[in-house]
């Protein structure tokens, strides 16, 4: 389950469906974030900020653990949003069935 899951979020990222840094936020307002999820090493202002934001426009959120989260890429990475609805919803299936 998390290989798939971490599949389709590498995927997210080469098809540049993805939003990270300083654009998750804007993404989220934008209303193009279809799902944030975040690492469970990020820090406790970082998580609340983003679980507020994501509530207040009805955008899901998900933690996984930094193990499972290092994986995704290369680069240093604490939250992502995903902007395709497909990806988000394959990922939510994964992370929750």
């Amino acid at each position: 389950m998390v290989n798939k899951t971490i599949s389709k979020l590498q995927f997210a990222i080469r098809a540049r469906q993805c939003a990270m840094g300083d654009q998750l936020i804007k993404a989220v307002q934008s209303g193009k974030a279809k799902l944030v999820i975040y690492s469970s090493a990020c820090g406790e202002n970082r998580k609340k900020k983003l679980n507020d934001k994501c509530a207040s426009f009805h955008v899901p959120v998900l933690e996984m653990s930094d193990e499972e989260f290092s994986q995704i890429s290369s680069r240093p990475l604490m939250s992502i949003a995903i902007l395709d609805k497909n990806f988000a919803d394959g990922i939510l299936k994964d992370m929750k069935g």
